[in-house]
């Protein structure tokens, strides 16, 4: 099978999976389930985070993103006031600061992750343990090399 027969349908998947997420209040369900009152960028923040393990500059965070960091200071300055994140000192660079969540945001994403994750779990509870492995493997790749590929696409001038 050839790489463009193997390939048909995956943006017909892509967008499925999309529209499944976004669908019918699942944010709204999930934020007020985990007691967020917060909008989707702020969220998406703290999971960018969460994910990190560790401070990050808020240009890695626009980044993850894909949106300007002047975006992303705006929803840290009401996140930083809410107690949620802090800046802290670049070890590396004194002058610059980093983000990081505070107890408070961890503990309030991990809420939100627990209902999330549980949902993809109980959607994937026959999937053999192997299978949801190489989903997120597989899944996580994918993304990664669109993202690099599509970066040079957009970067490239038009002719």
């Amino acid at each position: 099978m050839s790489d463009d027969a193997a390939l048909t349908g995956l943006l017909g998947h892509m967008t499925r999976l999309s529209a499944t997420l976004n669908r019918g209040q699942l944010f709204e369900k999930a934020t007020t389930a985990a007691g967020l009152a917060l909008d989707r960028p702020a969220v998406t923040i703290l999971v960018v985070l969460h994910s990190a393990g560790e401070p990050m500059r808020v240009g890695e965070i626009a980044a993850q993103m894909q949106v300007a960091g002047p975006h992303v200071t705006r929803h840290l300055n009401g996140l930083e006031q809410r107690g949620l994140v802090e800046r802290v000192p670049d070890p590396g660079d004194q002058r610059a600061r980093l983000i990081t969540l505070t107890p408070a945001g961890h503990q309030l994403i991990g809420r939100y992750l627990r209902i999330i994750n549980g949902w993809f779990t109980d959607a994937l509870a026959r999937w053999p343990d192997e299978d949801k492995r190489d989903l997120v493997h597989l899944l996580g790749r994918m993304i990664h090399d669109l993202s690099e590929h599509l970066d040079t696409v957009t970067d490239a001038p038009a002719t």
